[in-house]
């Protein structure tokens, strides 16, 4: 082994900081060099850490520096200080043993420790106990303001958001980044859409838009400021997912998403219900409608494979009325590109147990409809406004099954009583306290009392719930007059009025089963008002001549089902499907295949089976 390298080793964590400039890497650097040099110290290389806590020992320079003590080139460590090495009691004995057998020199400088001279340090262990504990108590002390800090409603992140920036006035408070700003805005409106976080990241990419990462390094913020970014123009679909979730861009103080280790110093997600959110605490990006939009599609649309393709523009919002289930797209059906829309149940093994039927319908159908429903919407808006605003208002109060007069009343009554009731377990008390009522007596009432105050008060939450859903039934009102009038002048439909203005449509089986000349009824559930038909199309009672001629056609339709039923019978149906079963299966394969190369073509259909589908980048840019 030649022993030849002298190790200089300088660590610096974000805990170091605090002390100042004479712990920084540069400080360490100089310091021990100077030692090396004075010493007679030859072959000297550097290894760094910066920015790692010593409490763990997972470091990129100490493992590349005990990577080459195992080759034997290292015949010295040089260090400012044992903290440096680490501060983790059990790591460092035996990290100490490993160099005692790979017989390396360490030199602690400041602490006058040399392997080397022969002087076995007893005190070393006790060292590295109090290392381990000053990390313990420095973590404690960070979390405890850090914890101070978030529960007041300042933000705790180190720096906010792509599409935020720090206040130059007051760095607790964001102000709109207007160069980074419209971009989230068009992320979410691309979503609206029907664009997924594939597409939309291409999209970027192909624009040559900076990533967030390199446009918070140019201004000299973010995790990246210090870091090579190898492409600063390459968007990932994380990445735009990343930015969909994030509630910050209402306007919001998110603390308290993560918990960190004081050992492993990773980060842990945690449930949302331990989330601490202060609401209001900055000028919004994006409004709570267009937020709710964009996580109810993201929550609902499934693209083929891992995101790649067009997603269809009812995609998420068609369900089952026979199950509840999904509604999923069979883009192809027959060998023909015709978008049909099937129960996701139906088909689950053994089929037809979780729903009875698949309650097919074809999508262009249902578009027809939706959009024919939303022109007299909006058609019935124009005609007399205030009209409509009395109608939507009617509406919304007639699903109020509630008197909310007498409701109050009663409100009134629970909180009298479960004062009176409070009153009472206090007197008791007293009194089993002063030997007045004995502890049966006492827990008797005691129970009694509780019992019934828990009654009143669940009743009570219950009224305030229902209060509380009213208020909000009666701003939906409001919010869905301004979503038509916003679309007052539109002349088609997009996919992005189709989301903002549709919340489910629940498709019911076909009156006829098998037959294409059938009628087959769906719900159009709107958003913030549910289900609503306009009065322009109620349904009108039938003519005479209409109620004959609905007559005439029941009537064939009967004539060709039975017919089917004997050839059925008689077993001539089944030989003519046998007849033509492998022309017909062939001709819709080959069609299948021709209307599938043309989508390869286009870039948005690909085999669950092909090994390289297109993807983007990985890379950290949140």
């Amino acid at each position: 082994m030649s022993h030849d390298l002298t190790a200089l080793y300088e660590r610096l964590s974000h805990d170091d900081e605090l002390q100042g400039e004479s712990n920084s890497i540069s400080n360490q650097k100089a310091m021990l060099e100077d030692y090396a040099e004075k010493n007679g110290f030859t072959g000297i290389r550097h290894f760094t850490d910066d920015g790692i806590s010593g409490t763990t020992f997972e470091r990129e320079g100490l493992q590349a520096m005990l990577a080459e003590v195992e080759k034997g080139n290292i015949g010295t460590i040089i260090v400012k200080d044992m903290s440096r090495l680490g501060r983790n009691y059990v790591q460092m004995g035996m990290l100490r043993e490993q160099l005692r057998r790979a017989n390396v020199r360490l030199i602690a400088v400041n602490e006058g420790v040399d392997t080397g001279s022969g002087f076995d340090d007893d005190f070393l262990p006790f060292r590295d106990v109090i290392n381990e504990y000053y990390a313990k108590d420095i973590s404690k002390k960070i979390k405890s303001t850090f914890k101070a800090k978030g529960e007041s409603g300042k933000h705790v992140a180190s720096s906010p958001p792509y599409g935020y920036l720090k206040d130059s006035d007051d760095k607790n408070q964001w102000v709109i980044d207007e160069v980074a700003a419209p971009i989230v805005r068009r992320i979410f409106r691309m979503t609206l859409e029907g664009y997924g976080p594939f597409q939309i990241a291409k999209q970027l990419s192909d624009e040559h838009i900076p990533v967030p990462a390199y446009h918070q390094s140019q201004l000299g913020i973010g995790l990246w400021q210090s870091r090579e970014i190898k492409n600063p123009y390459k968007w990932g679909s994380s990445t735009i997912a990343h930015i969909l979730q994030k509630h910050e861009y209402l306007g919001h103080t998110v603390n308290f998403k993560t918990r960190k280790h004081f050992k492993d110093k990773k980060s842990h997600y945690v449930d949302k219900d331990q989330w601490l959110i202060f609401e209001n605490t900055h000028a919004p990006i994006i409004d709570q409608e267009t937020f709710d939009n964009v996580q109810r599609i993201r929550g609902q649309v499934r693209r083929y494979p891992d995101g790649w393709g067009e997603a269809h523009p009812l995609t998420g919002l068609m369900y089952c009325a026979g199950c509840g289930g999904k509604m999923y797209v069979h883009r192809v059906n027959n060998g023909k590109r015709v978008p049909m829309y099937v129960c996701g149940n139906y088909a689950k093994q053994p089929v037809g147990t979780l729903c009875k039927s698949a309650h097919r319908i074809k999508a262009e159908h249902v578009m027809e409809i939706v959009a024919r429903t939303i022109r007299e919407v909006v058609k019935y808006a124009n005609l007399d406004k205030e009209r409509f605003a009395e109608d939507i208002q009617s509406h919304i109060e007639d699903r109020q099954t509630v008197d909310f007069s007498e409701q109050r009343k009663r409100m009134t009554v629970c909180e009298k009583r479960i004062g009176e009731l409070e009153m009472l377990i206090a007197k008791i008390y007293e009194d089993n306290a002063l030997g007045k009522l004995s502890d049966k007596r006492y827990t008797m009432l005691y129970n009694q009392y509780e019992g019934e105050q828990e009654q009143l008060q669940g009743e009570l939450d219950g009224y305030r719930t229902e209060q509380a859903q009213y208020e909000n039934d009666r701003k939906s009102a409001a919010r869905f007059l301004k979503l038509v009038e916003r679309y007052s002048n539109a002349e088609e439909m997009t996919t992005l009025m189709l989301n903002e203005f549709v919340e489910k449509i629940i498709v019911h089986e076909r009156d006829r089963k098998g037959s294409a000349d059938t009628t087959q009824k769906i719900e159009i559930y709107f958003n913030f008002i549910g289900e609503y038909i306009p009065p322009t199309m109620a349904e009108k009672e039938p003519t005479p001549e209409e109620l004959e001629e609905m007559r005439k056609k029941e009537a064939r339709k009967d004539k060709l089902h039975q017919n089917y039923l004997k050839r059925k019978a008689n077993g001539k149906q089944k030989e003519y499907e046998e007849r033509t079963k492998a022309k017909k299966k062939a001709q819709i394969d080959s069609q299948k295949e021709q209307i599938r190369a043309e989508d390869r073509e286009k870039g948005i259909y690909f085999h669950a089976g092909v090994p390289n589908i297109p993807r983007a980048g990985k890379q950290a840019v949140m």
